[in-house]
Protein backbone atom coordinates (compact mmCIF):
# COMPACT_ATOMS: atom_id res chain seq x y z
CA UNK A 1 0.00 0.00 0.00
CA UNK A 2 1.18 3.33 1.03
CA UNK A 3 4.60 4.02 2.56
CA UNK A 4 5.38 7.06 4.68
CA UNK A 5 8.89 8.61 5.64
CA UNK A 6 9.79 10.74 7.65
CA UNK A 7 12.86 13.02 8.02
CA UNK A 8 14.40 16.50 9.29
CA UNK A 9 13.83 15.62 13.28
CA UNK A 10 16.48 15.93 15.57
CA UNK A 11 18.30 18.35 18.19
CA UNK A 12 17.28 21.81 18.45
CA UNK A 13 17.80 24.45 21.27
CA UNK A 14 14.91 26.36 23.19
CA UNK A 15 13.77 29.14 20.59
CA UNK A 16 14.85 27.30 17.64
CA UNK A 17 12.97 25.30 14.65
CA UNK A 18 13.11 22.42 12.80
CA UNK A 19 11.37 21.01 9.42
CA UNK A 20 9.89 17.77 9.52
CA UNK A 21 8.85 16.35 6.23
CA UNK A 22 7.28 13.33 5.49
CA UNK A 23 6.89 11.48 1.83
CA UNK A 24 4.22 9.02 0.33
CA UNK A 25 4.89 6.34 -1.94
CA UNK A 26 3.55 3.21 -3.13
CA UNK A 27 0.24 1.82 -4.24
CA UNK A 28 -2.75 4.51 -3.44
CA UNK A 29 -5.24 6.79 -6.17
CA UNK A 30 -4.96 9.66 -3.93
CA UNK A 31 -4.36 11.30 -0.92
CA UNK A 32 -7.61 13.13 1.22
CA UNK A 33 -5.82 14.12 3.90
CA UNK A 34 -2.39 13.74 5.74
CA UNK A 35 -1.92 15.22 9.49
CA UNK A 36 0.98 15.16 11.98
CA UNK A 37 0.82 13.90 15.43
CA UNK A 38 3.31 13.50 18.34
CA UNK A 39 3.90 11.39 21.16
CA UNK A 40 5.92 11.50 24.31
CA UNK A 41 6.76 8.68 26.43
CA UNK A 42 3.84 7.71 28.97
CA UNK A 43 1.18 9.46 26.93
CA UNK A 44 -1.33 9.49 24.06
CA UNK A 45 -0.40 10.34 20.39
CA UNK A 46 -1.81 13.75 19.90
CA UNK A 47 -2.87 15.19 16.59
CA UNK A 48 -0.84 18.04 16.34
CA UNK A 49 -1.91 19.72 12.39
CA UNK A 50 -3.28 18.45 9.44
CA UNK A 51 -4.28 19.42 6.14
CA UNK A 52 -6.44 18.21 3.59
CA UNK A 53 -7.73 19.71 0.28
CA UNK A 54 -9.58 22.86 1.87
CA UNK A 55 -6.83 23.38 4.00
CA UNK A 56 -4.71 23.21 7.41
CA UNK A 57 -6.32 22.67 10.66
CA UNK A 58 -4.58 23.09 13.98
CA UNK A 59 -6.04 20.83 16.49
CA UNK A 60 -3.29 21.41 19.59
CA UNK A 61 -3.38 24.52 21.60
CA UNK A 62 -0.11 24.82 22.66
CA UNK A 63 1.57 24.42 18.46
CA UNK A 64 -1.32 27.16 17.45
CA UNK A 65 1.42 30.55 16.20
CA UNK A 66 3.85 28.57 16.20
CA UNK A 67 3.74 25.46 13.90
CA UNK A 68 2.44 25.55 10.39
CA UNK A 69 1.44 22.58 8.14
CA UNK A 70 1.83 22.77 4.50
CA UNK A 71 1.31 20.35 1.60
CA UNK A 72 3.69 19.88 -1.75
CA UNK A 73 0.73 17.78 -3.38
CA UNK A 74 3.03 17.43 -7.01
CA UNK A 75 5.51 15.90 -4.45
CA UNK A 76 3.42 13.39 -2.12
CA UNK A 77 4.97 15.25 1.03
CA UNK A 78 3.97 17.22 3.82
CA UNK A 79 5.36 18.97 6.23
CA UNK A 80 5.63 20.52 9.91
CA UNK A 81 7.83 24.01 10.16
CA UNK A 82 7.87 24.47 13.89
CA UNK A 83 9.05 27.87 15.25
CA UNK A 84 9.80 29.21 18.79
CA UNK A 85 10.29 25.31 20.51
CA UNK A 86 10.16 24.64 23.30
CA UNK A 87 11.39 21.90 25.72
CA UNK A 88 7.90 20.41 26.18
CA UNK A 89 7.66 19.51 22.23
CA UNK A 90 10.11 17.28 22.58
CA UNK A 91 8.49 14.36 21.55
CA UNK A 92 8.23 11.72 18.60
CA UNK A 93 6.67 12.91 15.59
CA UNK A 94 3.91 10.99 13.49
CA UNK A 95 2.92 11.93 9.95
CA UNK A 96 -0.51 9.76 8.92
CA UNK A 97 -2.17 9.94 5.91
CA UNK A 98 -5.49 8.79 4.93
CA UNK A 99 -6.00 8.09 1.28
CA UNK A 100 -8.05 6.16 -1.17
CA UNK A 101 -6.68 2.70 -2.82
CA UNK A 102 -6.69 2.27 -6.63
CA UNK A 103 -10.16 -0.16 -6.05
CA UNK A 104 -11.95 2.56 -4.03
CA UNK A 105 -11.60 1.65 -0.11
CA UNK A 106 -10.20 4.15 1.87
CA UNK A 107 -7.28 3.53 4.29
CA UNK A 108 -4.76 4.89 6.49
CA UNK A 109 -0.81 4.47 6.71
CA UNK A 110 1.89 5.88 9.39
CA UNK A 111 5.33 7.07 9.29
CA UNK A 112 7.84 4.65 11.66
CA UNK A 113 8.08 8.55 13.48
CA UNK A 114 10.81 11.06 13.94
CA UNK A 115 12.47 12.20 17.40
CA UNK A 116 12.66 15.62 18.06
CA UNK A 117 14.39 16.81 20.89
CA UNK A 118 14.52 20.60 22.24
CA UNK A 119 17.05 21.20 24.82
CA UNK A 120 16.49 24.23 27.14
Amino acid sequence: QMQLVESGGGLVQAGGSLRVSCVASGTFFRINAMGWYRQAPGKQRELVEAITTDGPTNYADSAKGRFTIYRDNAKNTVYLQMNSLEPEDTEVYYCDADAFHPSGYEFQSWGQGTQDTVSP
